[in-house]
């Protein structure tokens, strides 16, 4: 079923100067934002795992459960806060704002909650609530921002400029840690400072209104006459393009086991000292910043379901390399293969089902999604862990392996495919396959 023609014609309304040539401002100042943020959160992602396994003696099924509590108990802040940025014509930044401050303030939660388990898991939770409220008006922002055959790359340097923040995180708390002496309330207070810090930029530098869209590609034009057959109420789930994606999303996050269990493996295979625990995230975090835009560019110009998944293959072996026998070259290439993995989904995904949303729905319908993706990430998380615990690493790990396989080979029959066809981008030949 084709939910968008292409087209030849040469009544396509011309390129504005410098589309496809470079990204709008807004989302440099929000690729500035993320990256002074993201120092923040790696900070304190680095060395959590250490600090609850190895420090307060949690086992990985606790750990576990924490983790995906982590990345998924704020489906409904994410919803609330999609719905809160489209209301009003938009309120996408003093959303996004709410949802970074509380962020920072979470890294207080973790200092004043010493060793309690309760007074943890409440400071995590504080902070995937800041993150679930920011993220859906934050990609609303860039989508809203940027034309729809130009969305890879847009998504790419954001995603770029945001690790460029992940690769630095661990490397001030592994200075914090060395100066320090292993003084872990440190590094959440630097934390805490680093992320008020990203909040000030977003108030400076990002604009209040987002920006009228720029000219139709046929993509869009053809869309608007799909949605103007639905029923004005009825929900972004309704659409079936849009569905497929969110189903593809969820099967492919429920098959995806959390980092910090990957690099628990690596530390353990390799009996690393505690205080360079921190360094592992930064091969992953190299690799995703020098691949995010090219494969954005990529995206853009081939479809962006097939670079989607192709990432998740690149998971796949990461996994089976970490059945191998332990060595430094077993981990530069498990680290190496996680880069091109981030690199190839993250925003890759956010490109492809941003032009499918209508443009009043944009943030609660990207909250939609990755609501579905972090519920699925919350049991895959929490299954691997039981799984370790009962039958341990390596047979959950091979476990994991051959259930993502199937994920992505269902995702493939079940995601749209969205492509640029011959005429190169802006050309208004972009086609919406399900």
């Amino acid at each position: 079923m084709y939910l968008a023609t292409t087209g030849r014609s040469t009544d396509a309304p011309p390129r504005p100067v410098g589309v496809g040539r470079r990204v709008p401002g807004t989302v440099v100042a929000l690729g500035a934002v993320s990256l002074v943020t993201d120092v923040s959160s790696e900070m304190v992602t680095a060395v959590l795992p250490l600090y609850l396994v190895l420090g307060l003696g949690l086992s990985p099924l606790q750990f576990g459960f924490l983790d995906g509590l982590f990345n998924g108990a704020t489906a409904l802040v994410r919803l609330l806060g999609g719905k809160l940025a489209d209301r009003g014509g938009g309120r996408h930044k003093a959303v996004a704002g709410a949802g970074y401050l509380l962020s920072a303030l979470s890294r207080l939660g973790l200092l004043l909650a010493g060793g309690a388990a309760g007074g943890i898991a409440a400071a995590m939770a504080t902070d995937r609530l800041g993150k679930g409220v920011r993220t859906a008006p934050r990609d609303a922002m860039i989508t809203l921002s940027a034309p729809p055959e130009v969305l890879g790359r847009a998504f790419g340097v954001h995603r770029a400029m945001d690790t460029t923040g992940a690769l630095l995180g661990p490397l001030v708390a592994f200075a914090v840690l060395w100066v320090t002496a292993d003084a872990y309330d440190a590094v959440f207070v630097v934390s805490f400072a680093t992320g008020l810090l990203g909040v000030l930029l977003l108030v400076l530098f990002v604009p209040a209104g987002v920006p009228g869209q720029l000219p139709s590609t046929a993509l869009d034009f053809e869309r608007k006459a799909v949605q103007r057959k639905a029923e004005p109420k009825a929900g972004v789930l309704r659409d079936p393009a849009f569905r497929r994606v969110v189903v593809a999303a969820a099967l492919l996050g429920a098959a995806t086991i959390g980092d910090s269990f990957l690099y628990l493996l690596l530390q353990r295979g390799l009996d690393l000292e505690p205080a360079l625990f921190p360094l592992l995230p930064l091969g992953a975090a190299a690799g995703y910043l020098l691949l995010a835009v090219p494969a954005g560019r990529l995206a853009d110009r081939i479809g962006r379901r097939a670079p989607l998944l192709y990432g998740h293959g690149a998971l796949i072996a990461a996994y089976l390399v970490l059945l191998l026998p332990m060595g430094w070259p077993t981990v530069l290439l498990t680290l190496a293969l996680l880069g091109v993995f981030y690199a190839s989904t993250d925003g890759v995904l956010m490109a492809l089902a941003g032009p499918v949303l209508p443009r009043e729905g944009r943030a609660g319908g990207l909250a939609v999604l990755q609501t579905g993706q972090a519920l699925a990430r919350l049991c895959g998380a929490a299954g691997f862990g039981a799984a370790w615990t009962w039958w341990g690493p390596r047979p959950a790990l091979a476990v994991a392996a051959v259930l993502l396989a199937v994920a992505v080979a269902a995702a493939w029959r079940i995601l749209p495919d969205l492509r640029v066809t011959a005429g190169g981008p802006g050309n208004g030949n972009e086609e919406v396959t399900a």
